[in-house]
């Protein structure tokens, strides 16, 4: 096949034209009629001829390989693709795409290497004229790795923080239960009672962990359920503030306004409660002084016509910094105070928008941290 050329990007784009179909004649891949170039797509495209030989080459192949267009354009595709797998063998060789099985209609994408090492994702097709003719045409996709190996980073990161998170307690479980069963005659009543509490709090900050991670398992996949029902956030907040009142905060500390009349907000009432409790241990955690909680109607998310209810968390510690914030709601993102997995902000976020709701982070008026998570009604239709 003769390609023309007076430049690398005309040269690119005359040899897709020029791309034979399967009656012998041409086939247009770019032109007015798609109005797609190879260029535009995001994914590497190569596609060599019936004889092997490149005539597509396009930039995101040419970014992935390192290799100019200009450079790859006529060369034989082993060349212009010196692909090897895992074990360090031609790829090309090992598939034979032109002289292999005829009943092969390409490659699943796998992992495999360019020279010097670097991994690339790439899948095949054969083109043929007929169902078991020869090839006419093999298209290449090329993808980068990045994405997969940030994703796989994020896998590692989440297993490594849930295996430190649950040996503590579980040591802490295994040893005290050893103990009295060895030794549970020469313990007093008491002693046993602060064991057996001691065992029960570690049971529950395991049991917390695994509901988190299901959680974010749910919200990975979209698979998140809401059971909405009429919610009084007013009522909730104030379980919670008393709650963490019970365990030793004084009861100045808290500030709770609300602006009437707030709109009938449906709901799923336990991710709610779990929203609130995450904003306000962190808030009471993190935070210092007056922690202010502000109840109010407000616009819902991208419907102004719709009502809404916002939930303003603040306190008055040192707030969180500046180019902190854009990761706040990120997995295993911790403050300056360590503690925790890290996890609860991502699934408080992963809740709210849920909901059909969005949640933000700014500074307080005192200086503090202030969350703000807005819920529309999202009233049944029967009720509208």
């Amino acid at each position: 096949m003769a390609v023309g050329m007076s430049g690398p990007r005309v040269t690119h784009t005359a040899a897709v034209r020029a791309l034979p179909d399967e009656a012998g004649g041409s086939q247009a891949v770019e032109g007015p009629a798609t109005g797609v170039d190879p260029d535009d797509l995001p994914d590497g495209l190569v596609v060599a001829d019936e004889n092997g030989r490149v005539v597509c080459f396009n930039e995101a192949a040419a970014r992935i390989t390192a290799t100019p267009a200009a450079t790859a354009l006529g060369l034989p595709l082993d060349q212009a693709l010196p692909l090897e797998d895992l074990k360090g063998r031609r790829w090309w060789d090992l598939t034979d795409p032109y002289g292999g099985l005829a009943t092969r209609v390409g490659q699943p994408e796998r992992n495999l290497l360019l020279p010097g090492g670097r991994e690339v994702l790439v899948s095949a097709r054969y083109v043929r004229g007929t169902p078991t003719g020869p090839v006419r045409r093999l298209v290449v996709s090329l993808r980068g790795t990045e994405a997969r190996r940030r994703t796989e980073l994020s896998h590692a990161e989440l297993i490594a923080t849930v295996a430190h998170e649950l040996r503590s307690p579980l040591t802490s479980v295994k040893g005290f239960t050893a103990t009295l069963l060895a030794k549970w005659e020469r313990f007093t009543d008491d002693q046993k009672r602060l064991m057996l509490e001691t065992v029960d709090a570690d049971a529950n900050r395991v049991t917390r962990l695994i509901a988190e991670l299901l959680d974010i398992s749910r919200i990975d996949s979209g698979r998140l359920e809401l059971r909405r029902q009429p919610v009084d956030v007013s009522a909730a907040v104030e379980r919670h503030v008393q709650a963490l009142i019970a365990t030793g905060q004084a009861p100045g500390r808290f500030l709770v306004h609300t602006r009437q009349p707030l709109p009938a907000l449906w709901a799923d009432p336990d991710k709610v409660d779990q929203v609130l409790g995450n904003l306000l241990e962190n808030a009471v955690r993190h935070g210092e002084g007056t922690v202010t909680i502000e109840i109010a109607p407000a616009p819902a998310p991208a419907k102004s016509d719709e009502n809404g209810t916002a939930v303003t968390v603040s306190d008055e510690g040192p707030g969180i910094p500046e180019e902190s914030m854009r990761r706040v709601f990120t997995r295993f993102w911790r403050g300056s105070k360590r503690g925790g997995t890290g996890l609860g902000l991502y699934i408080v976020k992963g809740i709210v928008e849920a909901h059909g709701g969005t949640i933000t982070v700014d500074r307080a008026p005192g200086g503090g941290a202030e969350f703000r998570f807005i819920l529309p009604v999202s009233a049944p239709a029967y009720l509208a």
